[in-house]
């Protein structure tokens, strides 16, 4: 006969108190008293007969046992919370709040909403703009959409969807255009490009994958975001250098040129959630995504 398990409230308790490394802040998260977390500390050290935590200064420690039991009990809770958030989803659908860079809200997600929601009706989505980057926990989000590279945090689960891809790109108004749009990639180590100041590595690899010397690259303005850069290519203002996917309606509308083409940079477009996530609209937008991006 298989020996029963503890109460689950004293392995609540005791999880909640390895994790925060404290009695008080674990009592405080679970309101409760001091005094019932380490009652239920104790009667597991008593059913165990072993102890849990041993005291370092004026603080604790978790024994060996603690650690093996730490681990295993904050596996167990995340897992029955993941699985109930899941269940109450399901009975009562939320919007789905999705974060990426406002250049991609704008270029890419926004065009496509239409077929989006009729290819994925059960997604009731909430577009969040996200300019300053991404914390490790993706707070307030239930997924990001986003360009980028490994190493990822560790805390994400990484769907990949797409290779990303780069190249200059100018309008047919830009002054050198006629000039420029026949001319070998060599001839822009004498423009001075547009460029970003949240991607200042785009043109130097660019200029790598050309087997060009970056030291010749000439900097003209800088833009904060990628929307404000490829608006001022669409003026003729100069040479700018963008995602593949995010210029192409203007490359098929005429509006802008890729002379050069596109190179991969050894990033990717990526659908990236908080580890263990078991919202199954996570799998079915990152599919519809990476079918969309093919």
């Amino acid at each position: 006969m298989s020996r029963p398990l503890p109460p689950l409230n004293a392995l609540r308790a005791f999880e909640a108190a390895a994790r925060l490394g404290s009695v008080s802040r674990a009592a405080a998260e679970l309101h409760v008293t001091h005094g019932a977390v380490s009652r239920h500390v104790r009667s597991l050290e008593d059913a165990l007969g072993r102890p849990l935590f041993v005291r370092e200064g004026r603080g604790l420690a978790l024994t060996a046992d603690g650690v093996r039991l730490r681990d295993v009990a904050g596996d167990a809770f995340s897992t029955l919370q993941a699985g109930w958030t899941a269940l109450q989803r399901e009975r009562h659908p939320s919007a789905f709040v999705l974060g990426c860079p406002g250049s991609l809200l704008a270029r890419w997600v926004i065009p496509r909403l239409a077929p989006l929601a009729t290819d994925l009706p059960q997604l009731k989505l909430h577009l969040s703009a996200q300019e300053s980057g991404f914390d490790a926990a993706l707070t307030g989000l239930d997924a990001a959409l986003l360009l980028g590279e490994a190493p990822w945090p560790a805390g994400w689960d990484v769907h990949t969807l797409a290779p990303e891809r780069i190249g200059p790109v100018l309008s047919p108004r830009y002054a050198h255009a006629a000039r420029l749009r026949d001319a070998p990639a060599s001839a822009l180590a004498g423009e001075a490009v547009l460029h970003t100041t949240s991607r200042p590595q785009a043109w130097p690899r660019w200029f790598a994958s050309q087997e060009l010397d970056a030291g010749t690259l000439q900097t003209g303005a800088a833009f904060d975001h990628l929307t404000y850069l490829l608006e001022a290519a669409v003026a003729g203002l100069g040479v700018a250098i963008a995602p593949q996917e995010l210029v192409q309606a203007d490359l098929d509308s005429g509006r802008l040129l890729a002379p050069w083409g596109f190179v991969d940079t050894g990033g990717e477009w990526a659908l990236c959630a908080v580890r263990g996530s078991q919202d199954p609209r996570i799998a079915a937008l990152a599919a519809w995504l990476r079918t969309t991006l093919a």
